[in-house]
């Protein structure tokens, strides 16, 4: 198969899966990658004292660390605004202003357009903005990066594993092209009642205003989801049901920043897909599924980099397309 053609069906499976798809049985590999498998073979008890030693290995959490960092930073520059009246960033995430400039979330923008059947010039600025802005660095990376739903809900998942580790909860799996369709029906009910039923029950904008202006009876709807994560559906909300999640990875499909995978490296141990909070994105790395000596994760990935943090033979890692240097 022509490699332009086998990676342009590669890129449709991703955006496939990103849109509910079970992952697929990996298509025709390259000769490079079929040598790379090829050395593989045969080698499991050298694989096995690998992990072994691999699994002694401190954890680290360089890029955990680093995001959790950028994401309270862009949260509280709109608290610190706000309360000190320096009016440099003003509003919240779903609709805001930094030094004048208009920033809207782009499927709240939308949203609102079709409630009020008019096409406001300021939501316009502020999604167009939005959009190139994520189309550059990865849309699904504004999930972790700057949500603070997320950062919650990283919490939340602990709590959840340790619970499940013991026993006391257990994970039940939704389909994830449920937010497919919630993506449609909030927009359909804006169309025809002119309501934006979806901006109220958004746990984004609630905890965003919450951080700025202060708590509401709102944030009681954020807690139940949360506590719905820790004891039914582990990152139930980002991984199955969220809108804007599916919005932003749809503009980043194609974006240069992205996490790429090395088969070389791999010693296919599987720590990348435990900490994963999207796991299928991270299919290629098991055994025998890499069609290619190194390949890009797929879109549906939210570049939060706990997977490059996990894995202990540097296999996956931050890259810029189009630049030499590796991040």
């Amino acid at each position: 198969m022509a490699g332009s053609e086998a990676t342009g069906m590669s890129f449709l499976g991703d955006v496939a899966t990103m849109l509910g798809r079970a992952p697929q049985k990996p298509g025709p590999r390259s000769d490079a990658a079929e040598i790379a498998h090829g050395r593989k073979r045969g080698k499991g008890m050298e694989v096995a004292r690998l992990i072994e030693e691999l699994a002694s290995r401190p954890k680290v959490h360089t890029w955990r660390n680093r995001r959790w960092a950028v994401l309270i930073g862009v949260n509280l520059l709109f608290t610190l605004s706000y309360w000190v009246d320096v009016q440099l960033v003003e509003g919240s995430l779903t609709a805001s202003r930094v030094v004048g400039f208009h920033l809207a979330d782009v499927y709240s923008s939308f949203l609102v357009m079709l409630a009020q059947k008019h096409v406001a010039v300021n939501l316009v600025i502020g999604l167009v903005t939005v959009s190139l802005l994520w189309a550059l660095v990865g849309g699904r990376a504004y999930c972790s990066w700057v949500c603070p739903y997320h950062l919650l809900a990283e919490w939340a998942e602990s709590l959840h594993s340790w619970l499940a580790a013991r026993g006391i909860v257990q994970d039940h799996p939704l389909h994830r092209g449920v937010r497919v369709v919630l993506w449609v029906v909030f927009a359909a009910l804006a169309l025809v009642t002119g309501h934006t039923l979806f901006l109220t029950l958004n746990p984004i904008g609630i905890l965003s205003r919450a951080v700025v202006y202060g708590p509401s009876l709102a944030l009681a709807w954020v807690l139940l989801l949360l506590v719905f994560e820790v004891v039914y559906a582990r990152r139930a909300w980002c991984r199955y049901l969220c809108p804007i999640g599916l919005t932003y990875g749809a503009i980043g499909v194609a974006a240069p920043w992205r996490v790429v995978y090395q088969l070389d490296a791999c010693a296919h141990e599987g720590e990348c897909r435990k900490v994963c909070e999207v796991p299928h994105v991270l299919d290629l790395t098991i055994r025998g599924r890499a069609t290619d000596v190194r390949m890009d994760v797929g879109p549906d990935c939210t570049r939060c980099g706990l997977c490059v943090d996990a894995c202990p033979t540097e296999s996956l890692r931050y890259e810029v397309k189009g630049l030499d240097a590796l991040l």
